[in-house]
């Protein structure tokens, strides 16, 4: 006994358990029957578990058994089965949903993995899955949403009744066709049955692989956004800055300086030195007023020499000129200094990567790579004092910490010792105590026995009556 589900992802062979659960495969039959099931849709998938359908209203609130259809609205639903024992051992078994009070309508699921024994009991298994376990792997592989239930529609279209064993009760009408498959019903507020969501339809090659890096672009950059790293994941770099590399070591700042400024006016220039040495790392950015000049540098720059070195000229992919102190704490306005005097408010976003041991450095162009000034505060940052005086303070700090230290450990040390010794002469000390208090004790234990003897002694000798008997005893003799 067998019935063929066809939805719109392919056909689905169920065999149905008539000895073991009659009742249970005469609702489902008859349901068949009456094209109940056609046009419903798998409103809940969760992935390795179960896919559920058989509600026409797509809730997966809804949905009667047969049996209203014959006794009224007091046989909406039916109670479970549950001998003989079908355990929910293996993928492709087919049961009734529960209620939640025992009860079964219409609603039933597909289990889409082996090993889910914890249903055995909840709900009624009435058949299993012989073809169509491709299928069943769509199902499990459909994506959906936090509330399982599938972006694209997928919907079941016909059932089919291999063979029915049961009698037709009566007062059952039984459709003379299924109904038809209309706009109206394939209209949804997902993606719909015969909905394409392919967005690379009409496209060729290439633009498919630039769609393709521009979309993992994205997401490094969100992943880099999500770490903290920069600001936004939509942050882009400034139009008007040059990137030149390959510069000879012995080239300056005023060599590049003077050679871009024919192409028009220049805001800075400036070649990225090593931190230490102060050499050149032989790359350098320059910063034009206007973009259309940086363009013209741009075309005309690229593979020049100078000073027996090919150049080459790039625009600038940094972001350093947003200034960000973080993941949530935004950008700020920074103030244009000259001669540690504030020249007036002025918008100058800036990527900060590094901090100096005065807090965020505000002289600094491009801080993602060691400069010749790096670590050096400006004066606007020390009270107006130069840079080598900060130092000087810095470096008689660090002298003062060390000697203290030196001083306090030479200090332990004494300390240690001498400490030991000082135990030692206590413990000396109290070893003498306790003999001398002993020894008192023994004395003084002595000189109560001396004492108490010759008490007695002298009692002995003083007595009358040893007395008078000592004389009697003299006189007798």
């Amino acid at each position: 006994m067998s019935v063929v589900i066809e939805t719109t992802i392919g056909d689905i062979t169920v065999d149905l358990f008539i000895r073991e659960r009659p009742r249970s495969c005469l609702n489902f039959l008859k349901l068949c029957q009456l094209k109940y099931y056609n046009f419903c849709t798998f409103h809940t998938i969760q992935h390795n578990f179960m896919a559920q359908t058989g509600d026409p209203t797509g809730d997966g609130k809804g949905g009667h058994s047969v049996f209203l259809h014959l006794y009224g609205e007091n046989a909406r639903v039916f109670e479970m089965e549950t001998k003989p024992v079908i355990k929910h051992r293996r993928k492709g078994l087919v049961s009734m949903v529960n209620n939640g009070e025992g009860l079964h309508g219409s609603q039933f699921f597909i289990t889409l993995a082996d090993g889910l024994d914890y249903l055995d009991g909840v709900h009624t298994v009435f058949g299993c899955v012989t073809e169509g376990m491709d299928v069943l792997d769509q199902l499990n592989d459909a994506l959906c949403d936090g509330n399982n239930r599938p972006f694209k529609d997928i919907l079941i279209t016909h059932t089919v009744i291999l063979e029915d064993p049961f009698p037709h009760p009566e007062g059952l009408e039984i459709p003379p066709q299924s109904p038809q498959l209309t706009g109206e019903l394939l209209k949804s507020h997902r993606i719909g049955v015969a909905e394409d969501v392919d967005d690379t339809d009409g496209m060729t090659a290439e633009e498919i692989d630039e769609l393709i890096r521009d979309r993992e672009a994205k997401e490094r950059a969100l992943v880099l956004e999500m770490v903290g790293d920069i600001p936004d994941a939509d942050v882009k770099p400034p139009e008007n800055v040059l990137f030149v590399c390959k510069l000879n070591p012995v080239t300056r700042e005023e060599d590049l300086e003077v050679i871009f400024s024919r192409f028009g006016s220049i805001v800075s220039c400036e070649v990225i030195r090593d931190q230490k040495s102060g050499e050149s790392l032989q790359y350098a950015f320059v910063e034009f007023e206007r973009e259309a000049d940086c363009e013209k540098a741009y075309f005309k720059m690229d593979n020049v020499l100078i000073d027996d070195r090919r150049i080459h000229v790039d625009f600038s992919q940094s972001v350093s000129k947003i200034k960000w102190f973080g993941k949530g704490k935004g950008g700020t306005v920074v103030k244009d200094f000259v001669d540690g005097n504030s020249g007036g408010d002025k918008r100058e976003d800036r990527f900060v990567l590094k901090k100096s041991a005065f807090g965020q450095r505000l002289d600094a162009k491009y801080d993602y790579v060691y400069d010749e000034r790096q670590g050096k505060p400006t004066r606007a940052e020390t009270g107006n004092r130069s840079p080598d005086r900060v130092e000087d303070d810095r470096e008689l700090h660090h002298r003062s910490k060390r000697a203290k230290r030196s001083r306090s450990r030479s200090t332990d040390r004494q300390r240690q010792r001498y400490g030991d010794r000082d135990r030692d002469d206590r413990g000396g000390r109290d070893r003498d105590r306790h003999r001398d208090r002993y020894n008192d004790r023994d004395r003084k234990s002595d000189h109560k026995r001396d004492n108490r003897d010759d008490y007695s002694r002298h009692r002995r000798h003083s007595s009358p009556e040893r007395s008078s008997h000592s004389r009697g005893h003299r006189s007798r003799h």
